[in-house]
């Protein structure tokens, strides 16, 4: 008798260490919320992201990723719930603060994207993002010349940023420069190639016959 139930104790035991953990739980919600969201399902993707937070709460990529799923799906309220979470967690996360100032601008909120995007630089004079969050706004803005400086600034600090050099190449393109623009995506591309956007820039510059600038 003891030998049979010494094996279904085992077994017990077995099929106990089977059952997934709430850190396992909280990566597939994740992974499920970044795949939903790379084919579009925004909806879908903030409720997998949602799901993980009731596991997980406060956790700052987790917060990020729900608020720019219910930013893309229209939900802006939810969005800047989360996206200010996110940074009551994480000031410095400079995906977050994008995100936050975009969102605002398309409200109309200009003035709070830009006190909240200068606050930062002020509080991080050092940090290369925050350099780079600032030239995008300005960008959006229509001030290029500043968005242009912004960026120069961000670049000098870290050269490379992904955000400042792609931001960078955008200005370029907007100021008529595609052949500098190039240079900047390529570089974009260099450190993280996992951009499809970016790419996608690239391939259209190299398609119309865009050459590297020569050395000046």
């Amino acid at each position: 008798m003891r030998g049979v139930w010494g094996a279904v104790g085992l077994g017990l035991i077995w099929l106990g260490s089977c059952a997934p953990t709430a850190q396992d739980r909280v990566r597939d919600y994740s992974e499920d919320g970044l795949h939903l969201y790379r084919h579009g399902a925004y909806d879908k993707a903030a409720e997998s992201f949602e799901a993980a937070l009731a596991l997980e709460p406060g956790d700052a990529g987790l917060l990020y990723n729900a608020a720019r799923s219910c930013d893309q799906a229209g939900n802006a309220a939810k969005a800047e719930q989360y996206y200010n979470a996110c940074l009551q967690r994480a000031p410095n996360h400079a995906g977050c603060r994008n995100g936050l100032a975009a969102l605002l601008l398309r409200q109309g909120r200009r003035d709070e994207a830009t006190q909240m995007i200068e606050g930062w630089l002020t509080s991080q004079p050092k940090l290369a993002a925050a350099y780079a969050a600032d030239g995008c706004l300005l960008h959006q803005v229509g001030d290029l010349p500043a968005a242009k400086l912004r960026l120069e600034q961000a670049l000098q600090l870290d050269p490379r940023d992904t955000r400042a050099l792609v931001e960078m190449g955008l200005v370029w393109e907007a100021m008529g420069r595609p052949e500098r623009a190039m240079v900047c995506y390529e570089r974009a591309l260099d450190e993280n190639p996992d951009q499809e956007e970016v790419a996608a820039r690239l391939n259209r510059l190299q398609s119309q016959g865009v050459k590297r600038p020569l050395p000046e």
